[in-house]
């Protein structure tokens, strides 16, 4: 059997034009575990027993005779001028010049290549080096490196127990070899003296398959049979470190219920229903398809969209195609995530269902990508075009269906609303405030004539002295010093070029015996560090951790949250006792209790927003926006007595979730964006200005997000205000993610640290350089924005690091443990 020419395959709604079988041949010998090659536009690929076919859309195959035995391995060079083609069989491996054996054919001589190995035993791979001088020959446990001009071993690998399955040239490192094996390991080699460098242990229970070496990230990604991708640090620093574990078969399903959730929102879920239950992802029965890593090659994604709407690509992202025996996926190494998948069960019209063994082209042709596959149970090679800006639309669409509207920002763009809650608050604190002075006004008409005389009394008259009540005369004074002082305080300078703390400089306890830290939060100024704690108190210290400045004591639950004021002179904290205080920062009693009854649950989180003018707050499924007012006016009669009052303007639910999780907005400028997280692993989008939700992002982790994390400095004012829209999200046993509000689109995953049970504290630093992480191992982690591993590992801990904060006016760490240890780390 031998089909030429386009064969468009049926799929179903929305897959019209996403891949077209260009041709395909059945083959006179098994070539169910050979390793195909594609090179635009060219595909090699074994005939029958000794014959060779080289393939090209334009024009007759070229077919070529030189192998006595059936060929198991092909490889195409690098350089297209001349091009070069790499045949091995266990008899002999051959390299052909193409030019040449296609002149040769059109003048009726029968084509030769240079044979460069003879009888090294049956190869299942093989590689040019980037300048196509030598071959590496995978044969059986050893690896041979040939002369590709004459023959000749340069070297000759000996170390793994099992079949080499693939090996690759390190670009940037002369004479480095890398390879993987049916052992489970990889090992790195120096290939001119045959020593070996490094060798991992056993990664997994299946065998390694394939391997693709990253030359911008500096990074390999090896493949194995159970669907499971493993990144490695080729660093020198790094030593070989795991960055990041991918799941096929999880990140499958986590796209097709993304896909399925965007659908229902947009009123497409019918046509999208059929997509989200393909059997690559879960079978009907009880065996569960394979999804063994065949391929994996790089994917010249951002290349195809640059004029595409609708299709949101990263600059300065890598992206993947990865070949499995039911499709093609595409991975962003950025975020670890799936950007798209191709199964060939959806497309009816193809030859092949399950593949064996799959190759695909480097670059791309107006869009379009050639894939070779060989079939799993029949003895057929079938060529496929892919259309790449079409199965992006096929699937990406629902899901970024609100790119084409306004973008969202953190700053604020426009002026309030006449209907915004946050306007109709302003109102209510202006007439309250102003009601407030009028009191004031009435009470000092209604006081009795003084004479301002000093005439002495004898005290017949006044009341008996009491202990308890001793006035301190000079108590306005000085706060009206310490207010001067704090307004007119400017917040320093963040050095934007700073080097990450990574110095441990001090460690105190925060109390006598071990007390778990439940949170932490600098004041604007960095001056002070407040610290909630499990046993219901709250202390403030210096930067430094070198004197504790006061003690809030009060609530009947351990304390969930604390946040500080935009003019540092108060404190509000939320407990389990499901109230809330404000605290005057310069007095040891709280100034505001919200609580009896007021609240079902208890108070997850709590801060001051909009400029201190409001109160946010999240209770069960639900948070509050809530406007206070404190009145520091006194007269002399009531000095004591404080006024103050707060008030609900709205509450804001979240959809579809049982409880609020986490949520952030800025305080230190006006900003109407709240980020919310649920229990649903959704995030949602409030824009307060129209007291609506704007946007929910499904399936932001695999479990609910713990921490949601801005730059809430002021670092970026003048230099990179865009800054302003990233945001970092973290899960138990998820990582980290960076994600940018204007898109809606995860920007980077970092990985590398242990935090598998316990929640553990984010932080990012005002310069938005570093991400700050606690672990369970005892550590905390920084990592670089342009990274997914980390950059430092911060030990010296004897307990699960629960919290981390960067001080927003010097390059400073403080990092939290469950055994109440506070350290501090400077560059």
């Amino acid at each position: 059997m031998e089909r030429e020419g386009a064969r468009c395959s049926a799929g179903g709604r929305g897959k019209a034009g996403v891949v077209c079988e260009k041709h395909a041949v059945r083959s006179r010998l098994s070539a169910r575990f050979v390793q195909p090659a594609c090179s635009h536009p060219y595909c090699a690929f074994p005939l029958n027993k000794r014959e060779l076919c080289v393939w090209s859309p334009a024009g007759q195959p070229l077919r070529l005779l030189g192998h006595q035995h059936a060929v198991s391995a092909l490889s195409f060079g690098n350089k297209t001028e001349p091009l070069l083609v790499c045949s091995a069989s266990r008899e002999r491996v051959i390299v052909w010049n193409l030019a040449e054996c296609t002149r040769k054919e059109q003048e009726g001589i029968t084509p030769q290549g240079i044979i460069i190995g003879t009888l090294l035993g049956i190869v299942l791979y093989v590689r040019f080096s980037p300048d196509d001088q030598q071959v590496a020959v995978c044969a059986e446990n050893r690896i041979y490196v040939l002369s590709a001009k004459n023959e000749a071993i340069l070297a000759e690998l000996n170390g793994h127990l099992a079949p080499v399955t693939a090996a690759e040239f390190c670009t940037w490192r002369r004479n480095v070899l890398i390879s993987v094996s049916e052992d489970r390991s990889f090992k790195v080699w120096d290939y001119s003296t045959g020593l070996l460098i490094y060798q991992s242990g056993v990664l997994t229970a299946f065998p390694l398959l394939s391997l693709l070496i990253d030359e911008e990230n500096k990074q390999i990604i090896t493949g194995c049979g159970d669907g499971q991708l493993r990144i490695f640090s080729l660093i020198t620093d790094h030593n070989y470190r795991c960055v990041a574990r991918i799941d096929l078969k999880k990140e499958q399903e986590k796209f097709c219920n993304k896909i399925w959730k965007s659908g229902k929102e947009s009123g497409e879920r019918k046509s999208n229903s059929k997509l989200c239950k393909t059997d690559s992802v879960r079978p009907e029965g009880p065996v569960e398809t394979s999804l063994s890593v065949l391929l994996i090659e790089h994917c010249d994604y951002s290349e195809c969209f640059c004029n595409e709407e609708n299709i949101p690509y990263t600059l300065n992202t890598s992206y993947f195609w990865i070949g499995t025996s039911t499709g093609l996926l595409i991975i962003n190494l950025t975020t670890f995530e799936l950007e798209a998948f191709l199964c060939y069960k959806d497309y009816s019209g193809l030859s092949i269902q399950f593949a064996a063994s799959c190759a695909l082209t480097k670059k791309t042709v107006n869009g379009k990508v050639l894939c070779l596959i060989t079939s799993m149970f029949e003895d057929v090679i079938a060529v496929l075009e892919v259309n790449l800006p079409a199965l992006m639309r096929s699937q990406q669409s629902g899901i970024f269906i609100r790119a084409s509207e306004k973008s969202l920002s953190v700053i604020a763009r426009c002026s309030l609303l006449p209907e915004s809650p946050l306007c109709k608050g302003l109102n209510k604190n202006k007439k309250e405030s102003s009601r407030k002075t009028l009191g004031v006004k009435s009470t000092v008409k209604d006081q009795p004539l003084v004479f301002h005389y000093k005439i002495k009394s004898s005290g017949y008259t006044a009341a008996p002295r009491m202990t308890m009540f001793s006035p301190n005369t000079n108590l306005k004074k000085n706060y009206i010093s310490k207010q001067k002082t704090s307004v007119e305080c400017t917040r320093k300078e963040y050095p934007l070029e700073s080097s990450p703390p990574i110095n441990r400089e001090r460690e105190i306890s925060v109390t006598c015996k071990p007390t778990p830290i439940s949170c932490i939060q600098y004041s604007g100024d960095g001056e002070q560090l407040a610290c909630g704690l499990v046993d219901k108190t709250i202390l403030i210290f210096n930067a430094n951790l070198t004197k504790t400045c006061n003690v809030f004591s009060g609530h009947d639950g351990a304390v969930n949250s604390v946040g500080w004021s935009h003019d540092k002179k108060r404190l509000v904290s939320a407990s389990e006792d499901r109230t809330v205080r404000v605290w005057s920062v310069c007095k040891n009693e709280p100034a505001l209790i919200l609580g009896n009854g007021m609240f079902r649950k208890a108070i997850r989180f709590v801060q001051f927003y909009f400029m201190d003018t409001f109160i946010l707050l999240c209770c069960g499924a639900e948070f509050h926006l809530l406007s206070f007012h404190v009145d520091t006016t006194k007269d002399d009669l009531k000095q004591y007595k404080q006024r103050i009052f707060c008030k609900l303007i709205q509450k804001f639910p979240m959809a579809s979730t049982m409880e609020i999780t986490s949520l952030s907005a800025v305080n230190d400028f006006y900003s109407y964006i709240v980020l919310t997280a649920g229990s649903n692993r959704a995030l949602e989008v409030f824009d307060l200005n129209e007291g609506r939700s704007k946007a929910v992002i499904p399936e932001v982790h695999t479990r609910s997000v713990h921490q949601i994390c801005q730059n809430k400095g002021s670092a970026f004012s003048t230099q990179q205000p865009e800054a302003y829209n990233l945001f970092a999200t973290t899960a138990v046993g998820d990582g980290i993610k960076l994600w940018d509000l204007r898109t809606l689109r995860c920007e980077r995953r970092f990985e590398g640290h242990s935090s598998r049970c316990y929640p553990c504290g984010i932080a990012v630093s005002p310069c938005g350089r570093f991400i700050a992480s606690g672990s369970e191992d005892k550590c905390a982690y920084i990592y670089e924005m342009h990274s997914s591993t980390f950059l430092h590992k911060l030990g010296g801990h004897r307990e699960c690091v629960v919290n981390v904060g960067f001080s927003p006016s010097s390059p400073q760490l403080t990092t939290a443990t469950l055994g109440g240890k506070l350290q501090l780390f400077l560059p």
